[in-house]
């Protein structure tokens, strides 16, 4: 006869989530350009879109607006590439500095360290004996990584890579900025604006439900605080450009 399983025992479905948590290393390099790579993308589409709609509203010269969208390309890219380096490459000397200095606090102080250590799992609500024995396992292990763990939020081989994020960063803004640009550029140019508002909002659409999903944050939120700030940036400078276009005129 088979035996029934009780209600409250783990089936092999009870598991299947753990699949699609976002454990083993690498985790955090791997978010890093992936959160770099979207907002590229999202900073190329809206950037790129604000100097075309509003060179748009100021001539209709097909050849400034696409002379003005190519030069918001490339300094974007460049610029955001640039930037997410020095930003990325600034934290992870603060975090090698960090794991420096824990390395030399194990050295001087093996003791001391293995009592910090000890204290930091009971002030997470390990009893005492525990706390003592999962610290001195730990140490035994790896005690850098016992230490810059437990005590920094680090882990000392999977820093953040400042190349992969500026080179993420700069595709992604090219990829984002090629819309609005080349949407501008074929469409009629009755209705070119028009139809680069509505494919820049659709992007934007896209990319804050990406964000939101990589961030596990409310999709909707992301999405209408998305497509408002894109469509906020093109209306200023569609106001500015048909304003100047008009006095120059």
């Amino acid at each position: 006869m088979s035996e029934v399983r009780a209600s409250g025992d783990p089936t092999p479905q009870d598991t299947t989530h753990d699949r699609h948590e976002p454990h083993g290393a690498g985790v955090g390099s791997r978010l890093n350009w992936l959160r770099a790579g979207v907002l590229g993308a999202n900073d190329g589409i809206v950037s790129t879109a604000g100097v075309v709609v509003g060179f748009a509203s100021a001539t209709s010269d097909r050849g400034a607006i696409v002379l003005a969208g190519i030069a918001a390309l490339s300094a974007g890219a460049m610029s955001m590439a640039a930037g997410e380096y020095v930003s990325v490459s600034t934290q992870r000397d603060s975090e090698r500095a960090l794991i420096t200095l824990e390395r030399q606090e194990l050295h001087q102080d093996p003791e001391g360290e293995l009592e910090e250590l000890t204290q930091l799992y009971e002030a997470k609500g390990m009893r005492r004996e525990l706390a003592a024995e999962v610290a001195r396992e730990l140490t035994a292990h790896d005690a850098l990584a016992a230490h810059a763990d437990a005590e920094l939020g680090i882990d000392p081989d999977d820093l953040t890579n400042p190349w992969h994020a500026a080179g993420a960063s700069m595709v992604a803004f090219v990829v984002g900025a090629i819309l609005p640009l080349l949407t501008i550029t074929f469409s009629p140019a009755s209705i070119r604006i028009h139809v680069t508002v509505v494919s820049v909002a659709a992007a934007l659409a896209l990319t804050g439900w990406i964000s939101a999903r990589l961030g596990r944050s409310p999709v909707q939120r992301a999405i209408l605080r998305n497509v408002a700030g894109g469509l906020l940036a093109m209306g200023v400078t569609y106001a500015i450009g048909a304003l100047v276009g008009v006095n120059l005129g």
